[in-house]
C-alpha cells in the first residue's frame, strides 16, 4: 500500500470532501480516503498495482477541483 497528500484546490465544504471521497472509494485498489477543505488536502492510501496515482487525481479533477 501507499500513501499520498495531494494538494487540491477549490474544496469549500463538507460536501466537497465527501464527494471526493465518495469517488475515490469507488476505485478498486483505493482503502482510505481523507479530504479536507481547511487544509487543501486529500489523503489516499491506495496499492499502486490495482489503480495509478494519475487516475486518483483525474477523479479528483473531474469533479471540478484542481490537483496541485
Amino acid at each position: 500500500m501507499e500513501k499520498v497528500k495531494i494538494n487540491v484546490k477549490g474544496m469549500h465544504c463538507k460536501s466537497c470532501e465527501a464527494l471526493v471521497k465518495e469517488d475515490l472509494l469507488d476505485l478498486d485498489g483505493v482503502s482510505t480516503v481523507d479530504a479536507s477543505c481547511d487544509e487543501d488536502l486529500v489523503l489516499v492510501e491506495f496499492d499502486p498495482e490495482k489503480v495509478e496515482l494519475k487516475k486518483i487525481k483525474k477523479i479528483i479533477s473531474d469533479n471540478g477541483y484542481k490537483v496541485e
